[in-house]
């Protein structure tokens, strides 16, 4: 039951940020509305896209080729993208709510998903 859910909750965070990505290509200014800052369009929301689809994808291979370790490491390093994602909010104008509730929550989450696999 640990291995599901340890694997599971990693798996929901590759997939969610792959979607993330998808959304910011396919639907930028609401995308960017969501991410807590005010925007425009811009090359920017195509390139936080690209960027989020790659972690994704990054994370969702590591576990199934490189085993729970890597995929450990990597979300442990991977929760810096959050931690980073919540001072721009709040340096950006954007809401506490929203940098604490979306970005330093997923950070934690994304904390705890590594905990969970280093101790697999």
């Amino acid at each position: 039951m640990f291995d599901v859910v340890t694997y599971g909750l990693a798996i929901a965070l590759d997939v969610f940020i792959v979607y993330i990505g998808v959304r910011f290509l396919l639907q930028p200014e609401p995308a960017a509305s969501g991410y807590g800052v005010p925007s425009r369009p811009s090359a920017y929301l195509s390139v936080k896209g690209v960027r989020d689809i790659t972690y994704g994808v990054l994370g969702l291979a590591l576990l199934a080729f490189a085993g729970h370790l890597a995929a450990a490491w990597f979300m442990l390093v991977v929760a810096l993208v959050p931690l980073g994602d919540t001072l721009i909010v709040l340096r950006g104008g954007g809401t506490r709510a929203t940098a604490f509730g979306i970005h330093f929550a997923t950070a934690v989450v994304v904390l705890i998903s590594a905990a969970l696999l280093f101790t697999r």
